[in-house]
């Protein structure tokens, strides 16, 4: 077993833009994208000026746009944007170091705010393994609301001690982009912020 473990940030540390907006944009289309993000302005205001819980802010936004669709359907969506579109807004440097990381053998854990129904397809080709913000289904349907907590601050290293049997490992190296990796960051042995 190896005694190395590498933890990767998703959105703006391995890809180059937020994966929620791109992913809506690509599921439902730039005009649905636009005229939904025009209803959301106030809750996106209030996200950004600190006022609504990013938490909340997600709910919101994933009720809007994917309130309703069938777990099937969603899945689909995040399958075909796993195999056209990810491949186009991973980092080339990150992807070299992925790339580097399997043919050692070391075990790669993505731990997103992202949800993993559209992060996994594209992961599994690599074979890393996803931890994210898990979404709630109601009767086959997503509901827009998250099951659990958002997997992002200190939920991040909760969902990593509840996962991986860290005391296993010598070395946890661990990459990030923003504030909602710092927990995650200092988890590790070793820590890159911002490294693609």
């Amino acid at each position: 077993m190896s005694k190395d473990l590498v933890l990767f940030d998703f959105d703006g540390t391995l890809t180059t833009k937020d994966t929620l907006l791109d992913f809506t944009q690509f599921s439902l289309g730039k005009g649905r994208f636009v005229k939904g993000m025009l209803r959301l302005l106030p809750s996106m205001t209030g996200l950004k000026l600190g006022l609504i819980p990013n938490w909340k802010a997600k709910e919101e936004y994933l009720s809007h746009f994917f309130g309703g669709i069938s777990l099937e359907q969603f899945i689909a969506l995040g399958k075909e944007y796993g195999e056209k579109r990810i491949p186009q807004l991973i980092r080339e440097k990150a992807l070299s170091s992925i790339i580097d990381y399997r043919e050692t053998g070391v075990p790669m854990y993505i731990v997103s705010a992202s949800s993993p129904l559209w992060i996994e397809h594209w992961a599994e080709k690599y074979d890393i393994k996803v931890l994210g913000t898990q979404l709630d289904v109601l009767e086959g349907r997503i509901t827009g609301k998250i099951d659990g907590k958002n997997c992002y601050g200190p939920e991040k290293v909760k969902r990593i001690q509840e996962n991986i049997q860290l005391s296993d490992f010598e070395n946890i190296y661990a990459y990030g982009d923003s504030s909602g990796d710092k927990e995650m960051l200092q988890l590790a042995t070793q820590c890159f912020y911002k490294y693609f």
